[in-house]
């Protein structure tokens, strides 16, 4: 769609174009001709949608503080599973895993050498020494948020706890290569750096996704890359970083009988951390965390 000069802009904020995205649009259009991915206006979030979504991750984190306060040794997973249904549905919001694609729970509860997605089981029982990643994610007047923090059940060992540190790390290092006008791929190669030398591995099967308007949306944000790759991140653009590491190797399975859970191939433990970030004009801020 051609704009004038002078018509309301695209993104419904009802300013004139040449006051709002003229300029903008034109950059776009001036990276593309160099071939550069760019994103398109469906991924570029106004400030009614960005408001929507920060309603939603006020839920998410709220969730996930909840669980923090409760979470540990002897609790079952189908537990935390209740605290997040419980908490979602009395604040007026849906958990966004539930029922998505047939996934039957409404959190991921990954313990141990579980990657990802493990569904929540009154048989899985929480043991001293387990590190846990539990992800939320959260649907609030049609807007979504994603957030997940890992959790260390008693007296955990010195290289798990050493694991779960450097994700965060590695997460937070991410964050902060995400710039206006930059590149997805400056995301993955800061942390991809940061997690290789520090002796792990990052994950490829699994990254980042575009989120707000849908569950997943696109940029897909691969934790290993080149700086300088990918798609150019522009302001109002809101995405997930969610890098998992693994003691070993970066290969995963998935569990054939519930085709789900992600283990890591070689028995390794593996630990995420995640994060709901929007790019501003100046740099980027945590939307859910």
């Amino acid at each position: 769609m051609m704009l004038n000069r002078n018509d309301e802009c695209w993104c419904n904020s009802g300013k004139k174009y040449k006051k709002c995205h003229l300029e903008f649009d034109e950059r776009l259009k001036s990276l593309k001709a160099q071939g550069h991915e760019v994103p398109t206006r469906d991924l570029i979030k106004n400030e009614e949608q960005i408001q929507g979504i920060r309603e939603s991750a006020k839920i998410n984190d709220g969730v996930l503080d909840l669980v923090a306060s409760k979470i540990k040794a002897g609790m079952n997973t189908e537990e935390i599973d209740k605290l997040v249904y419980d908490y979602t549905v009395s604040h007026g919001a849906i958990p966004a895993p539930l029922n998505y694609s047939g996934y039957p729970k409404s959190v991921c509860v990954s313990i141990n050498d579980v990657v990802c997605h493990g569904i929540p089981s009154k048989d899985t029982i929480l043991q001293e020494g387990d590190i846990v990643n539990v992800d939320v994610s959260t649907i609030y007047n049609g807007y979504y948020s994603d957030a997940s923090r890992m959790f260390m059940i008693g007296n955990v060992s010195e290289e798990h706890r050493r694991l779960v540190e450097v994700t965060k790390e590695a997460l937070d290092i991410g964050f902060k290569a995400v710039k206006p006008w930059g590149h997805v791929g400056d995301i993955g190669a800061a942390i991809q750096e940061y997690a290789e030398a520090n002796g792990y591995s990052v994950v490829r099967s699994f990254g980042g996704h575009g989120v707000g308007l849908k569950f997943h949306e696109d940029p897909f944000v691969a934790h290993v890359g080149e700086v300088g790759e990918g798609m150019v991140l522009v302001p109002g653009m809101i995405f997930t970083i969610e890098p998992m590491l693994n003691e070993g190797n970066y290969e995963v399975l998935i569990d054939e009988e519930d085709g789900w859970t992600a283990f890591t191939e070689d028995g390794g433990y593996s630990a995420q951390w995640e994060y709901t970030v929007l790019v501003t004009e100046t740099g980027a801020e945590i939307i859910a965390k």
